[in-house]
């Protein structure tokens, strides 16, 4: 990418969509289109298409996503598979239209098989079966790799697809009830303080290990390989590294500053066993993560706290 290319992200106002945008900032890159959703809803094909025309970005992230945590995945199965396959599926279609130069489109972890062999190899894709509760959101997914690898084989487009481990950090989502783990254990931890709160409960066994990778490393990697990759398979991103939950809890019962117990309901669902990526492929091109676990939660914290004072400044 030439510094004064036009560069459209897809979700920039999202977790992923703001550390590429602020990725690509810092290193020169200004040239840079967005649309909120309220300007541009992507499920609609039309609307994309006028975009596309009159825009005509030559470089597009694609991070426009529905997501959430098990809940709201199991939940509100339809939308998550009807919203994301709308937005993939428009946005790829029109960067081949409109002669993008290259699409770099994020999927998830979760796209592998549940019971799939540990770390989880870029190959073990469509393997096994998924995990039940965020299926809807998996197969969406998958359909967006396959989409870029069917139009890199018919039309010569170079597309490119990312498989981000369980992401956290900067702008992230706090909501009670539709956040991610970590985020969800930020908030809950905190409001056990604030309150004087003797304990915290937290979902599942504990035994169950995740992968946590910084969002300002994703938005790095991402641009890295905006600029370095230009293979038709798709590459993990992740740390190579992942802890239990409860060992997750504990440093966040650290970071906050809770002083109660840490409680686990073994009636709520625990989801995939592991979630591990192999990492060999991304390390071998000559990127690899800078920010360890225990300092992003606490840069997230801060972040959560700065939304949180921000929140009661706005309340008349």
């Amino acid at each position: 990418m030439e510094k004064n290319s036009k560069i459209y992200i897809a979700g920039h106002k999202g977790m992923v969509g703001s550390a590429i945008a602020a990725e690509l900032t810092k290193q020169g890159y200004h040239n840079l289109v967005t649309r909120s959703s309220a300007e541009l809803d992507l499920r609609r094909q039309e609307a994309v298409e006028a975009f596309f025309e009159q825009e005509k970005p030559e470089y597009v992230f694609l991070a426009a996503a529905k997501v959430g945590g098990i809940a709201a995945n199991n939940t509100y199965r339809a939308d998550f598979i009807y919203d994301n396959l709308a937005i993939e599926s428009n946005i790829i279609h029109s960067s081949a239209v409109y002669g993008v130069k290259k699409l770099l489109f994020l999927g998830s972890s979760c796209i592998y098989p549940k019971l799939a062999p540990q770390p989880l190899k870029e190959e073990y894709l469509l393997t096994g079966e998924l995990e039940p509760t965020n299926e809807p959101y998996a197969i969406a997914k998958i359909a967006g790799i396959k989409l870029c690898e069917a139009y890199r084989d018919q039309y010569g487009c170079n597309f490119i697809s990312v498989m981000p481990t369980n992401l956290y950090g900067i702008n992230d989502n706090y909501h009670p009830q539709h956040s991610h783990v970590l985020p969800a254990l930020i908030r809950r931890f905190h409001e056990a303080r604030e309150q004087g709160a003797r304990q915290v409960t937290v979902w599942g066994s504990g035994t169950p290990k995740r992968e946590f990778l910084f969002s300002a490393d994703l938005g790095n990697a991402c641009v890295f390989l905006m600029q370095h990759y230009n293979d038709k398979a798709l590459l993990n991103i992740g740390t190579g590294h992942d802890v239990s939950i409860a060992e997750l809890a504990q440093l966040v019962k650290d970071v906050t500053g809770f002083e109660g117990d840490i409680v686990y309901d073994a009636t709520q669902p625990d989801g995939t066993p592991r979630k591990l990526m192999d990492v060999t492929r991304l390390h071998n091109l000559g990127w690899r993560h800078t920010v360890e676990l225990k300092e992003g939660i606490a840069l997230a914290y801060a972040d959560f706290l700065k939304k949180l004072q921000s929140a009661i400044s706005c309340q008349p």
